[in-house]
């Protein structure tokens, strides 16, 4: 009777099984934070260049050391979160990127910044991906599944669009080193209500983290998008630029090597012969390399050509912010009947009509033409595509890669947004010549656009010619994995 009495007791400590909403809101918010932190510093960085002295270069490098940490070591944290739990790792990433975001915000001098940005990436990499497999863990596949996934897009995609607003209201109020410092009390929040409330669950077996090749890849990203940014000084034919792209190149490609070597590799490449993980992550990485650049180039030109102070340029892209919360929920609708594919690429091809509008930008434009029109289309298109795109991802992996599938596709949506960033910068700086004024500035960031537009068009294509027509069905297993046979995806 006490043994009874004791195991009643030791049963009543367990935590009862979280409602659903509670875990959905606890993992669209640590992927809040995640991505409105690639876009919050957008409209601070006028402010941080008088500040710290940064250079032009140094300015892309405060954006893309987040976005090149956080995609060179997603796939490690999402294998991570798989092996050791996603709960634990979601507050390991939380914790690590709070505290971050208090050096960051604390920085007395140009490199602390930077080394402050990258490791916020690696935060955000370890949290993000254990943001969308709690989610899908704790919702069952089908409709109910599809609208989860498609808030958890919506309150992303809204996380990187208020970016502007949110950073232009505390640059102004308060000081750019705000856009950081607000990140303590919201993650302190958000990391005690998971704590207290979030199941854990793993999958998978106690296989060692593939560390060498998280450093591979990591290295190799940031050396190639260091040789691309060279590009904008020294030109494409320059030794400084093709060193680095060379030996970026090299290191991307002994980590596909020591991926098909390893025992355990951080990536397994047979994950790539599912059509629905190989094309979808093709197409969230060229999506990524088109559209991540908007921001950064919607707020230097409401700013430095049209003369928006940082408030006012965060206000000019709200109508942008609910456009994408939009097109992210009305994508399952859409979904159901059109099909995946479909609203992929329709989605795509919004956002393409946004960017080739915003390319015949002026140096005196209208804000309703020149501004809010474009920047809708192309964040509606936003919103319609990476719905699917996640689902179709997401959707065709065994339950033991859930993580890995997860950390995969926001791994292909910043890296592509990462290196990007830096090709488009470099096409405005061809645009704009060695000319400093409105005008030049002007030429300059609409280049990027119609560039990014092209890209676009390409991206439906593909989308059109590869993705599958439906959404396939979770595998239970893969020959080896628990459950039974695996089912082959729908084509």
């Amino acid at each position: 009777m006490l043994e009874a009495a004791d195991v009643s007791r030791r049963t009543s400590r367990r935590p009862a099984t979280p409602p659903t909403w509670l875990v959905v809101a606890l993992a669209c918010a640590g992927q809040f934070l995640v991505v409105l932190d690639v876009s919050v510093v957008n409209v601070a960085l006028p402010s941080m260049r008088s500040d710290l002295g940064l250079s032009g270069p140094g300015l892309q490098w405060v954006v893309n050391a987040y976005a090149i940490a956080f995609a060179g070591f997603m796939l490690l944290g999402g294998r991570a979160g798989d092996l050791y739990g996603r709960k634990r790792m979601f507050l390991v990433g939380l914790g690590l990127f709070t505290l971050a975001s208090l050096g960051g915000g604390l920085a007395g001098d140009g490199w602390q910044l930077l080394l402050a940005r990258a490791v916020q990436g690696l935060g955000a990499a370890v949290l993000a991906p254990s943001t969308l497999t709690l989610l899908t863990a704790a919702v069952p596949e089908g409709a109910a599944r599809a609208r989860a996934i498609a808030t958890w897009t919506a309150v992303g995609a809204g996380g990187g669009a208020a970016g502007g607003l949110v950073g232009g209201v505390l640059v102004d109020v308060l000081s750019w080193r705000w856009v950081l410092l607000i990140n303590v009390p919201v993650g302190a929040v958000v990391l005690a209500g998971s704590a207290l409330w979030l199941a854990e669950s793993r999958a998978g077996d106690r296989r060692r983290l593939d560390l060498p090749g998280a450093l591979l890849v990591t290295a190799g990203l940031a050396i190639l998008a260091y040789g691309i940014v060279q590009t904008e000084a020294r030109g494409w034919t320059a030794a400084a630029t093709l060193l680095p792209l060379a030996a970026g190149l090299a290191l991307i490609g002994c980590f596909l090597l020591v991926e098909a070597r390893t025992a355990a590799p951080l990536m397994p490449l047979g994950l790539l012969r599912l059509r629905s993980v190989a094309s979808a992550n093709a197409a969230m990485f060229v999506s990524g390399s088109a559209m991540f650049c908007m921001w950064y180039f919607m707020t230097l030109y409401a700013q430095n050509v049209l003369g928006y102070s940082p408030l006012e340029a965060g206000l000019a892209l709200v109508p942008s912010s609910l456009s994408v919360v939009v097109g992210s929920k009305v994508a399952p609708r859409l979904m159901r009947s059109a099909g995946a594919r479909t609203v992929a690429a329709l989605g795509t091809l919004v956002a393409a009509a946004g960017f080739a509008w915003q390319s015949t930008m002026t140096a005196h434009g209208a804000y309703v033409t020149g501004i809010m029109i474009p920047g809708m289309l192309m964040m509606l298109g936003a919103g319609l595509a990476g719905t699917p795109l996640a689902a179709l991802a997401t959707s065709g992996a065994a339950p033991g890669e859930a993580g890995l599938v997860s950390g995969l596709i926001n791994t292909s949506r910043t890296m592509g947004g990462s290196l990007g960033l830096a090709v488009m910068s470099t096409v405005a700086a061809a645009g704009t010549g060695s000319g400093h004024g409105p005008g030049a500035l002007t030429d300059g960031y609409a280049l990027a656009f119609r560039t990014s537009a092209a890209l676009l068009l390409g991206g439906a294509l593909l989308m059109l010619v590869w993705l599958p027509r439906r959404t396939p069905a979770r595998s239970a297993g893969r020959g080896n994995g628990p459950g039974g046979p695996w089912t082959p995806p729908d084509v």
